[in-house]
């Protein structure tokens, strides 16, 4: 039997990682300037995360959700804790996709109505409703254009209150800021401006810090820059460090009815434990407040040894935006000063998602590497 192809692959099987760093075969040492598209937080094989995931697996890896989990419960609390939103209620799944698909099924079951609006560049999923609003034609078959989705230009909030006027959006969907479409950051005008706009025509406000989230902008969620408070949050990547979960945030007003949505393997124990043990570092090792730090340092550098390219993001969540593509560029970091970074849907764009714990030393060998190769 054969795989069905998913990525190009590079000639290169990593073995083992510790912190910012992975392993090869042969020994060889790659820093990790990607995550594994963001989704390695608190850094490779923490041992904190290593051993409180292994004790859980020695106790109870997995039962269904027909029966009390506590792990749950104390998730909740330690998340609403971190996240400032201690009122909001969590809804666990497995992925990002999914706790889009969810999202979007609870706004229309809040409104009774099904148009969404989303934004140019976006990317929410690949599962049915969820790549319905994802700005990206060629990944959507046939049975999964099933309702009706304006896409509108990200940050200017005219062409959005014009279509919110009509009264028949059910939600607006953005990301707090836009990953795979090439690193954009939300506004903090445009973000109020969509809430203000959201309450007043009935519509769902829904953050998706899919990518964003968990310390990775140097909030806690990117949108928190602003002074809003979402309808629906989505959560996945970081959340887990690698173990596969996604999350669901909702707003104290949507009432809980049994039967609207469910899940098999949701909010597991091993899942659970995985993501308590992330927020646990992030509080303990004050991630949160290194990724902006950091990722500050790492931006005023990128921009000085690159003055013809634009430097986006925040945190550690950073885009550069080159002259040229930049596909050939990237390999040859890869291959030749064994560095992963990360591609975009924009071919010119580099895109930075290191752990959230980097320090000097690597952002010292990272823009060592990337200047040690002519551009282009």
């Amino acid at each position: 039997m054969n795989l069905f192809n998913v990525y190009p692959l590079y000639d290169f099987t990593p073995t083992h990682a510790r912190g910012a760093y992975v392993y090869d075969e042969t020994g060889n040492e790659y820093l990790d300037f990607y995550g594994g598209h963001a989704v390695i937080s608190i850094g490779h094989s923490h041992p904190h995360y290593v051993k409180r995931v292994s004790e859980q697996l020695g106790k109870l890896g997995f039962y269904s959700n027909s029966v009390k989990n506590p792990l749950q419960v104390e998730l909740a609390r330690k998340l609403g804790e971190l996240s400032g939103l201690p009122d909001y209620q969590l809804f666990l799944c497995n992925s990002g996709a999914e706790a889009t698909e969810n999202a979007l099924k609870m706004a229309s079951f809040a409104t009774g109505k099904t148009k969404i609006i989303a934004f140019e560049r976006a990317f929410h999923g690949r599962t049915s409703a969820a790549v319905n609003v994802t700005h990206s034609e060629k990944i959507k078959a046939p049975i999964n254009k099933g309702f009706e989705v304006d896409f509108m230009p990200y940050n200017q909030l005219e062409a959005v209150e014009q279509s919110l006027a009509k009264g028949d959006v059910c939600a607006v969907i953005i990301e707090g800021i836009q990953g795979i479409g090439g690193v954009h950051v939300a506004d903090t005008e445009f973000l109020e401006g969509l809430q203000v706009l959201c309450r007043k025509h009935h519509a769902v406000l829904i953050l998706d810090e899919i990518q964003s989230g968990f310390g990775r902008s140097g909030y806690f969620f990117a949108f928190q820059r602003a002074h809003i408070e979402p309808d629906l949050i989505t959560m996945a990547k970081g959340m887990g460090n690698g173990f596969p979960v996604g999350g669901l945030l909702l707003h104290p007003k949507f009432e809980p009815s049994f039967g609207l949505l469910g899940t098999t393997f949701g909010g597991n124990h091993l899942a659970c434990a995985a993501v308590l043990t992330v927020l646990e570092v992030l509080e303990a090792e004050n991630l949160i407040a290194n990724a902006e730090q950091q990722g500050k340092t790492l931006k005023k550098q990128l921009a000085e040894v690159f003055p013809e390219a634009e430097v986006r993001g925040n945190g550690l969540m950073i885009g550069l935006e080159m002259p040229e593509p930049v596909k050939e560029w990237r390999k040859e970091l890869l291959l030749s000063e064994r560095v992963f970074t990360g591609s975009s849907s924009m071919a010119n764009v580099l895109r930075l998602l290191p752990p959230l714990g980097i320090g000097e030393q690597e952002i010292s060998r990272f823009l060592s590497a990337i200047t040690s190769k002519e551009f282009a």
